[in-house]
């Protein structure tokens, strides 16, 4: 007696013979392809989910050499800023018939270094990418380079040119507007809580401080400028390091707000007035420093912006038509607008 052929077992061949129709019709209403009728494309597709019918997407794959995958890897998908823009790609790259991997590097290089060659291995038809804090070199990448598969970079990116297409905050602007409201407030003594300078967000935003510092006449104070992981715990020790070497700044500029929001929280435990006796601008507006009390000063990034040019400037790369690899270096740089958001805090 022959074995009675399981759901998944079943084919094209087997949709075209219960419906009579041509193998090649049915390929076309599955693909949603030109020249079926409506009604035809339903009883295809109707008789496809009875039958239990699913693509064969590695075989699809390797006749078309695409996936219809887009492979995106962040350093951390919990961080508001990120989140914001993985759910824009997600959404937009949906429309468009394409299937996100979205992978976290932790912001460990070793584990970038390895999701790098797990997507090269996955065949994904390009990739997005913002790095670790650590990357400095970006050899791991080459082999998307080399192979024509589209490669963005954004908000962490490559500081030397890189043969990629770069989304990235204007953070210069955002550090310079950030230090000149405190300055026209009157502030003088103003702390800056970075992030370490192996990455061009906080290369960026602390030569928008300097400069703006130096456009006042402030003398820079390295006493007061703090180079360290952005964290809630980082910001804490930066500001009990201050007061205990009685520093006693007018304001604190730090560059994410869960910086920012560590300050408040310290001022307030050592009743020091917010914004009376000290001022404090964070950077990316998250939606925490609009709901705390008192609200915080900030820099809004527009993460939907820069998820909409993101998938715009890749949507872009994979219509082109090439098939030859190119050797030039070229760094292709948008560069999105980031606007000062005042609150209680200044």
């Amino acid at each position: 007696m022959p074995k009675e052929k399981k759901h998944q077992d079943n084919t094209i061949l087997d949709i075209a013979e219960a419906l009579k129709l041509s193998p090649a019709t049915i390929s076309r209403a599955l693909n949603n392809g030109t020249y079926v009728k409506a009604e035809t494309k339903k009883r295809v597709l109707d008789m496809a989910e009875k039958l239990g019918y699913r693509r064969n997407l590695m075989a699809s794959s390797l006749r078309s050499n695409k996936t219809h995958t887009i492979g995106l890897m962040v350093p951390r998908i919990s961080m508001f800023f990120h989140a914001e823009v993985i759910t824009t790609i997600q959404n937009q790259l949906h429309k468009l018939g394409y299937n996100l991997i979205i992978c976290q590097s932790n912001d460990s290089l070793q584990l970038e270094k390895e999701l790098a060659n797990i997507m090269f291995s996955s065949r994904v038809d390009a990739l997005i990418v913002a790095c670790t804090l650590q990357t400095e070199d970006f050899s791991h990448f080459d082999v998307f380079v080399n192979n024509n598969i589209p490669l963005v970079f954004y908000d962490r990116v490559p500081t030397k040119p890189y043969k990629a297409t770069i989304v990235k905050g204007d953070d210069f602007r955002g550090g310079y507007l950030a230090t000149q409201h405190l300055l026209e407030l009157g502030c003088k003594k103003i702390v800056h809580i970075s992030g370490p300078l192996t990455s061009n967000l906080y290369i960026d935003r602390s030569t928008g401080y300097k400069k703006a510092l130096a456009q006042y006449n402030i003398p820079i104070n390295e006493d007061l400028i703090f180079y360290q992981e952005l964290t809630h715990e980082n910001a804490r020790k930066a500001m009990e390091k201050i007061f205990e070497d009685e520093i006693k700044p007018d304001a604190v500029f730090t560059s994410n707000d869960t910086s920012a929001i560590a300050v408040l929280e310290f001022a307030r435990e050592h009743n020091i007035a917010v914004p009376e006796n000290l001022k404090i601008v964070g950077y990316s507006n998250d939606s925490r420093t609009e709901i705390i009390r008192p609200s915080i000063t900030t820099v809004e990034q527009f993460p939907t912006l820069v998820g909409n040019k993101i998938v715009d400037e890749l949507m872009k790369k994979l219509t082109e038509k090439t098939n030859e690899v190119e050797t030039t270096v070229q760094t292709e740089v948008t560069t999105i607008p980031v606007q000062l958001i005042r609150r209680m805090s200044t």
